[in-house]
């Protein structure tokens, strides 16, 4: 294999070096002794007209990231992390987002199609003891999606302090996968932390050329977390909701698993693997088929990426000594239709420059630098100079074309909304814009790297409707939603 075929392969799951046989951290199996924290599910207010109003609050709380040891922490409606949100295709929703804490921030409903205003971008402040109010209504395919702050120079912090949950989108139209919360279908949101001996979080996320690259892994907010299944299969939602880690993700006796969804949606057909890999920000949903009374690992592996990760075992999961039957796993999930590309598309081209810049610039707050016409498909050519990236489009669904020239591999062909750039290598997107317009308030595209984010490497661009894009300002006023 070439090089160019590696970093085909290793765009969504392919990038771990180590060996089935290794031990990981070299973690004893009996010290994964607590119990994995399961975040409740958000139960919504249903108005006269249908509209389901979701309450989030962020503030701060203890919680104990190590046992017997509370630390401060940053959360929604709890110390830690947030709950987890479920709506239906076709549901009106508003969120009901009020700031507890002493500091501006934000919400990004990351993953979501949904007008400039209502993204929680860093245009969308919300002031210590202000409450903001989005409302939209979901149309777009089930997909595993996610909130968390998106401050501009801040978000690495935000972050890091525990503001991050995990937003379901079903679909009635979905053929039948597990889906029964906390039973057969799990969150699972990865995140590394640096501990002192007190169990607080330490560290500078915006110092080093990554930021934070912790040594405790914590799932769901959980240190050594077991996790007990009690049917055949198991859905694992999963999510990479650290700073800067990358995770490369098998099983410590490496079987095999099926891939049904990433980011933005279900796959075609379920992708049997051993392995899979989330850069900052992706999601993936893992079918699991585990036998009575076993008991497995699941590890992230060190990568051949330029950071330094190490091996680090994350979760326990024990089977019950019966479990309850799965039906068969669907042969075709119904999964996204390729994105075409028209023979005219428009090509834009990113380059990744450093850890501060794209194509040479800082993200400014008040400059528009695409343009784009609603509903387009674009091709976007992302270039990676040096250090390891990946790169996010708020609001859109796109498709990965190739690798330096090179096809992804069939796990890597499903709608994405995040992807991995390796260093010195570029990444074509077939883009599928949105229908939502407005030429004053722009959505964001960036790396997913938290410090590189903070540090300028991110940029704007709006929808118009097609034609007025030479009418549109390129410079905007701040804004304060």
């Amino acid at each position: 294999m070439n090089r160019r075929q590696f970093l085909a392969a290793a765009v969504l799951s392919g990038l771990a070096s180590g060996c089935g046989s290794s031990s990981g951290s070299g973690s004893d199996p009996a010290a994964f002794r607590t119990e994995l924290r399961v975040p409740p599910l958000l139960k919504p207010k249903v108005g006269e007209d249908g509209t389901r109003t979701f309450a989030l609050t962020m503030q701060r709380g203890r919680s104990e990231i190590l046992p017997g040891k509370p630390v401060e922490t940053w959360g929604f409606n709890g110390p830690h992390l947030g709950p987890t949100i479920r709506a239906a295709r076709g549901d009106k929703v508003r969120m009901t987002v009020t700031n507890r804490l002493d500091e501006p921030s934000t919400v990004h409903w990351h993953g979501m199609r949904l007008p400039a205003k209502m993204d929680g971008g860093p245009h969308q402040t919300i002031e210590p003891g202000g409450t903001w109010t989005p409302h939209w209504t979901i149309d777009q395919p089930a997909a595993t999606s996610w909130y968390h702050p998106h401050p501009h120079g801040q978000t690495a912090k935000h972050v890091y302090r525990g503001l991050a949950g995990m937003f379901i989108i079903d679909d009635q139209s979905v053929p039948g996968l597990p889906s029964r919360y906390g039973v057969d279908d799990f969150p699972l949101i990865f995140q590394d932390k640096n501990l002192a001996e007190d169990g607080s979080p330490t560290g500078d996320p915006l110092k080093g050329t990554f930021g934070i690259l912790g040594d405790h892994m914590l799932v769901n907010g959980t240190y050594q977390a077991f996790v007990n299944v009690r049917t055949e299969q198991v859905r694992f939602r999963m999510l990479n909701g650290s700073n800067a880690r990358m995770y490369h993700l098998s099983f410590a006796d490496r079987r095999t698993f099926h891939i049904v969804g990433n980011d933005a949606g279900l796959l075609a057909a379920p992708v049997e693997v051993d392995q899979v890999s989330l850069t900052p920000g992706e999601r993936v949903e893992v079918v699991v088929t585990f036998a009575a009374g076993e008991q497995v690992l699941l590890r992230t592996l060190a990568g051949s990426d330029d950071i330094d990760e190490g091996d680090f075992d994350l979760l326990k999961i024990v089977a019950a000594p019966r479990l309850a039957a799965s039906p068969p796993l669907p042969a075709r999930l119904g999964g996204p239709a390729t994105i075409v590309v028209p023979p005219n598309a428009t090509v834009r081209r990113f380059r990744l420059n450093g850890h501060d810049a794209i194509n040479g610039k800082e993200m400014d707050m008040s400059r528009i630098d695409e343009v784009i016409p609603a509903g387009a498909v674009e091709i976007w050519e992302i270039e990676n100079t040096v250090y390891a990236h990946n790169f996010h489009i708020h609001e859109v669904a796109f498709q990965v074309l190739d690798v330096d020239g090179d096809k992804p591999a069939a796990y890597a062909s499903g709608h994405k909304d995040t992807v991995y750039v390796p260093p010195k290598s570029t990444v074509r997107l077939a883009v599928q814009f949105g229908r939502f317009t407005d030429p004053a308030m722009p959505y964001m595209y960036h790396c997913h790297i938290l410090r590189h984010e903070d540090s300028g490497m991110m940029g704007q661009f709006v929808i118009v409707k097609p034609g007025t894009e030479n009418q549109v300002s390129r410079t905007i006023a701040a804004h304060h939603e």
